[in-house]
């Protein structure tokens, strides 16, 4: 049985208001010139790909949609300086794929910096760009990355695809904590951040169609609501979603009231703001993204009304 649509979507609204209310801990801290923590910076490309996401299917409410534009305008304008803290990364570190992976959604929302597509043009006529030893679904992601920004793949997507644990259609039994991640972006990447279903490979989706069921129950069954969340985003990308209703009700009941969503069990036990957003923010934001998906597929797959 799929889920209400207003379940779907109450989830995203709770959650986008919380990364709201704690967007000033997107910020970097830095120094004039000074370049950041890369790891600081997956954060703010995290939040771009689902602020992109939320306007591209179209189920935003008006608050929901002003929200994600105050936050997508916010860490552009303030915590990117208009992208010219990645043209910093960029040329401290010019094999780096990070600058590339955070600019990619900002650039397709309409925001350019030329210095910094400049200098990724020079980074990637090195031979280094290409021969970078990377996991197989970093590679594919990697590869991904620069379709979207208009270039050439380092390496084909078909053959990166193969190179994946999902590309090999292994023994899903085997499927653990690190090969649950593996999955989810490798759909993820293939989807285009599911945009393009079609992008999921027929065998591939034949084998989520099959075995998606048992891991959503498995892991709502331990608690994981992290990796739940990025599992209900796969089921919204297939070309045959389920909107599992029992998953869906376990993963909103785990939603604090605040809107955030922790990673896994309750809610962590600090009084840290900055340590709290630390451990929230990527569990709030999966919810955010699985929520725009579920809730435009739910819609999807309602009947049309008279003409």
């Amino acid at each position: 049985m799929t889920t209400r649509p207003q379940l779907l979507h109450d989830v995203g609204v709770r959650a986008l208001e919380w990364l709201s209310d704690h967007r000033r801990h997107f910020r970097l801290s830095l120094e004039p010139g000074e370049v950041p923590d890369l790891g600081r910076l997956k954060p703010v490309g995290e939040l771009a790909v689902i602020g992109t996401a939320l306007f591209r299917e179209g189920v935003a409410g008006s608050r929901q949609a002003r929200l994600a534009r105050e936050l997508l305008d916010f860490a552009w304008e303030e915590v990117l300086e208009g992208g010219a803290v990645l043209d910093r990364v960029q040329r401290d570190e010019p094999l780096s794929p990070m600058p590339l992976e955070v600019y990619a959604p900002f650039r397709e929302d309409g925001r350019r910096h030329p210095g910094l597509e400049r200098g990724v043009a020079h980074g990637r006529a090195l031979g280094s760009w290409a021969a970078l030893e990377m996991l197989p679904v970093r590679r594919l992601g990697f590869s991904v990355t620069e379709e979207r920004a208009g270039l050439s793949p380092s390496l084909g997507i078909a053959e990166a695809t193969r190179r994946t644990w999902l590309g090999r259609r292994p023994e899903p039994w085997t499927l653990g904590y690190h090969i649950g991640y593996d999955v989810t972006h490798t759909v993820f990447h293939l989807t285009r951040w599911g945009s393009r279903p079609e992008g999921l490979p027929s065998d591939l989706a034949d084998y989520l169609d099959l075995w998606l069921p048992t891991w959503l129950e498995d892991w709502a069954e331990r608690g994981h609501w992290d990796l739940l969340g990025e599992l209900l985003v796969v089921d919204a990308c297939l070309p045959r979603p389920t909107l599992d209703e029992d998953a869906w009700r376990r993963y909103a009941a785990a939603q604090d009231g605040s809107g955030a969503m922790p990673i896994e069990g309750g809610m962590p036990q600090t009084a840290d703001p900055a340590e709290l957003f630390d451990l929230l923010h990527h569990p709030t934001l999966v919810a955010a993204f699985a929520s725009v998906m579920a809730t435009s597929r739910s819609l999807a797959a309602l009947p049309a009304g008279p003409a």
